[in-house]
This record gives C-alpha cells, structure tokens and sequence, in this order.
C-alpha cells in the first residue's frame, strides 16, 4: 500500500509522577514522528518542563502546556510544523479547566494535522467538552489524527462524539491502570483517508512502571501529496 508512513504515540504521563526514566527511555525506543501527551506540565515553569520532557525523549516541542491545559505535542525533526493553536473548554466550577492542542504538520511533503485532548472524570461534564472538542475538529481539512485520554469506554456518548466520522481500532485492550489494566480510556482516531497499518497497546514491564496508562502506538499511512 502506498503513502507516507507516520509512527504516533498517545500517552497519559501522569504528571511526570512515577518512574521518568523508564517514560523517556520507552519513549525514546519506540521512536515516534508524533507524540501526542496527556497530562503534561501545565503550571510553574511549564514551558522548561515540557521542553525537558521534549529533551528526554528525543522530540520537540510543536503545541500545548498551558495553553491546552496539560496536553502537549512533541514531533521529530522528520516532521516540519506550520501552525499550531490550543483550545480551552467552558469552566465547571470546582473542576479541572480542560482544552485541547492542535498542530499543522507535514513529513516528506504529506500534509497532516493532529490534535489532543484529555476529557473529564466526570460523566456530566464529559459529553459537553467532546461536543466542543468536535466542532473545532469538524473545521480542519485533509488527514487528521485525534488521540486522547477520554476517561470512558467505547460504548460512552463522549467516545462516539469523538469518534464520529473517523476511523479507530476495533483492538479491545485496556489501558489503564498501567498496573492491571481493565478499562479501554484512551484512544487513537484518524479520518478515513488515513490508513491504520498497526495498532498496539504497549504493556511491558517497563510501560506498567512509566505511568499510570499505558501507551498506544499507530504506525499510520498519510496521502501522499
């Protein structure tokens, strides 16, 4: 199948809490054009930590922190950035503030535009910031990518806000928590004129000490322009 390969990473980092050097080191090993990041650094010093963890893990920074509120993305050198741009979503009083992170990109000429997020724990606040999340979504053109950590499951309202008109996984795994994991939160979209060539949910050792989820990686085919 022709087109321009493209490796993604979606990965909730849990606030850098638990063992950083198996993060970058699994990171680094799994070589990624794209990592999408959840829960970044997103208050004092935001911008030297999230441009360490880039350091660390062999990236660069392209969007996100506080802007988008914790979701960060971080590219390789292979992938030329051209636009980026963050969204907050409406404040729910004594709750989290919350957006997303979005970022033009192109590798070996293929355009691409990629973007983050990470919803609500709480069921009543979830299907309004997915709504929102959508919208800007529905606005861009040619290949998208969309990786979050959506804190429900497939069969949730907010997953198949998220998920309408794309095309995800139809692999089962879970991936969270990191220790035992039992529930299917995060996830990887494209739209259709992106192809899925591998899918993988990755639970090794070293990714069950890394954070608190476990991340997805997608070896993807862009158009080619």
């Amino acid at each position: 199948m022709s087109g321009v390969p493209l490796r993604v990473v979606s990965y909730n980092v849990h606030g850098l809490r638990d063992d950083r050097a198996a993060l970058s080191g699994l990171v680094r090993d799994l070589a990624p054009d794209v990592l999408v990041v959840q829960e970044a650094p997103r208050r004092f010093r935001w911008r030297q930590k999230c441009a360490a963890l880039a350091a660390e893990t062999g990236l660069v920074v392209a969007a996100g922190g506080l802007p988008s509120l914790g979701n960060l993305l971080l590219v390789s050198l292979r992938v030329a950035t051209r636009r980026t741009w963050c969204m907050r979503y409406p404040l729910t009083p004594g709750r989290h503030l919350r957006g997303a992170a979005f970022a033009e990109c192109a590798v070996r000429g293929a355009a691409f535009t990629v973007s983050g997020s990470h919803l609500a724990t709480d069921a009543a606040e979830r299907p309004a910031q997915a709504q929102y999340w959508k919208a800007e979504l529905d606005k861009l053109d040619g290949p998208v990518i969309v990786a979050a950590d959506l804190n429900e499951g497939p069969g949730g309202g907010a997953w198949r806000t998220v998920e309408d008109g794309l095309v995800g996984s139809t692999a089962d795994v879970p991936t969270f928590p990191a220790s035992v994991p039992s529930r299917r939160i995060d996830a990887l979209f494209v739209s259709p004129d992106v192809t899925i060539e591998h899918y993988e949910i990755i639970s090794t050792d070293r990714a069950r000490v890394a954070s608190d989820h476990l991340p997805i990686v997608a070896d993807l085919l862009l158009p080619s322009s």
